[in-house]
């Protein structure tokens, strides 16, 4: 399913009315009708009583819509009308003419204390005030009404957004409507998928609202929810090179659980052979957990890494593997840092950078855009922002362009770890992951997520749909894990054991393993 900029969604209605003649007006009718059936269907109506809180806007047009439907079916509807009634323009001025000749109560320029006190006779609230728009922080009467409602713990259905949620980046703009139900129109935009957005909207559905589909499936909306490919199938006559060969080369003697997870998340997600190139002095250590996988004991520093004397010998075994992993716990020591751009530079497979390995790269970023293969990087925030220099707030405030343009300068694939993963393509693209749980983020969570993107790459995805399927099941996993032994205490090897079982279910049926909005 595409997802929008505020932007782009108003683009798509233009679009709708001017291409293919659908008037304004029906697109808001249709707009309250799928407010109107999930409040049907998830609450019932007849007999039952309901606050609308509505704007000046066609948010507040779509709630004048709903208040209709409702009361025609036996609601009984009190709307707060925000705005001055003289204010009111168009499509949303009609519709306030019409419910005004109906049986509605409705209330113009309300007090706080006449909202509140109807706000507690009521069953459900209804919120039309603000819309996708929003740009700057809610003060004032609006934020005393949002905190008003957030209060009340009262069933909540937002329209579109709930109030006070920036629809282009999921930013609360001083404070936000915590909803049970959202129901947004055409498509789903930024701000109801990335936090804290999309924790806000409760429950998402999505309604077209009779948009044909060569408006939603446009090819220039280049952002995307990461939905299921079908897993390829492993082939009876097969062995272990079929299903590809993998280098990793990482670990110190510091970090001893990097390398293992890493290389060993390669063989649990289905990977052929997982070699490990690592400092001789932990290779055995790693060897005695991780029997299964091929160890390359390497020369190292004084402090414990490797050494850059390893350089020729690594650039030549890399020649025999399908995929490079580059980075997980190799520490920072200089020569090790060489040691990596060097590697960075010369490889000429698909390469991955995680861990320490982006961060001895970050000051020769340039290196990748002349590589002649694919680049992989996967930061997280803090990562992300070292590498490209930019404060963490400021990237937060536009990430997914960021991610976009970045990917774009430096010709490579990012992974933006984190709660709804980001996963960026040269071309534009951007998948947002919907799997996973707060209870992955735990030490050597993304080394499981290295091992599984090579292994995906292995078992016959092309490089691109490896990527965003490992993020996929890497999440799916720690979902797993969470229902069974719950988020806390979730450790990277609960992650690791479960890969097994969430390919299992993933193949058997794909639907199952990622969160995706549901459309009505």
């Amino acid at each position: 399913m595409k997802v929008t900029t505020v932007k782009e969604m108003k683009e798509l209605d233009k679009r709708a009315i001017e291409e293919f003649g659908i008037p304004e007006i029906l697109l808001m009718e249709n707009a309250g009708n799928s407010v109107f059936f999930v409040i049907q269907n998830e609450f019932g109506i007849r007999g039952r009583r309901f606050v609308i809180i509505a704007g000046s806007g066609n948010n507040g047009g779509d709630g004048m819509v709903v208040a209709r439907k409702l009361h025609s079916n036996g609601g009984i509807v009190t709307l707060f009308l925000l705005a001055q009634e003289k204010n009111l323009r168009g499509i949303t001025k009609e519709n306030f003419d019409i419910i005004s000749e109906m049986d509605i109560d409705i209330r113009k320029n309300p007090s706080l204390k006449e909202i509140e006190s109807e706000i507690n006779e009521s069953e459900a609230i209804v919120d039309a005030m603000i819309g996708t728009g929003l740009d700057r922080e809610v003060k004032g009467k609006y934020k005393e009404i949002i905190q008003l409602i957030n209060r009340s713990e009262k069933p909540v259905f937002s329209i579109d957004i709930p109030s006070g949620i920036n629809g282009t980046n999921g930013k609360i703009m001083g404070d936000a409507v915590k909803s049970d139900w959202t129901i947004t129109f055409g498509l789903p935009k930024i701000g109801n998928i990335l936090y804290p957005g999309y924790e806000h909207c409760g429950r998402l559905y999505v309604s077209h609202i009779s948009f044909p589909p060569s408006l939603y499936e446009d090819n220039s909306l280049l952002i995307e929810i990461n939905e299921p490919l079908i897993l390829p199938k492993r082939e009876k006559d097969t062995h272990k090179g079929s299903f590809g060969k993998a280098l990793f080369i990482a670990g110190s003697q510091k970090y001893l659980g990097a390398p293992y997870f890493s290389a060993l998340a390669f063989l649990k997600a289905g990977g052929g052979l997982s070699y490990l190139a690592t400092p001789e002095s932990i290779a055995p250590f790693i060897a005695s957990k991780g029997s299964e996988i091929v160890l390359l004991p390497q020369e190292e520093t004084k402090d414990g890494s490797l050494s850059y004397k390893n350089l020729p010998e690594l650039l030549e075994f890399s020649k025999s593997v399908d995929f490079v992993v580059v980075g997980p716990g190799v520490s920072l020591d200089d020569e090790t840092r060489k040691l990596v751009q060097e590697l960075t530079k010369n490889i000429e497979k698909p390469l991955l950078l995680d861990g320490d390995g982006l961060t001895l790269i970050k000051d020769v970023l340039d290196l990748i855009k002349d590589r002649n293969n694919p680049t992989i990087l996967t930061p997280h925030p803090g990562e992300f922002g070292r590498l490209i220099g930019m404060n963490i707030e400021v990237f937060k405030e536009n990430s997914i362009e960021i991610v976009k343009e970045t990917a774009k300068k430096y010709h490579c694939i990012i992974v933006l770890k984190g709660a709804h993963s980001l996963i960026g393509y040269p071309d534009g693209r951007v998948f947002i992951n919907m799997s996973g749980n707060p209870g992955m983020a735990t030490a050597g969570s993304g080394d499981v997520l290295t091992g599984a993107i090579a292994a995906l790459f292995g078992c016959g995805f092309s490089l691109e749909d490896a990527v965003r399927i490992g993020v996929l099941i890497h999440g799916f996993s720690g979902d797993l894990a969470a229902s069974i032994i719950g988020e806390d205490g979730i450790t990277a090897q609960d992650i690791l054991n479960y890969i097994p079982e969430a390919l299992k279910i993933y193949r058997n049926n794909p639907e199952d393993t990622s969160e995706i909005p549901s459309i009505i």
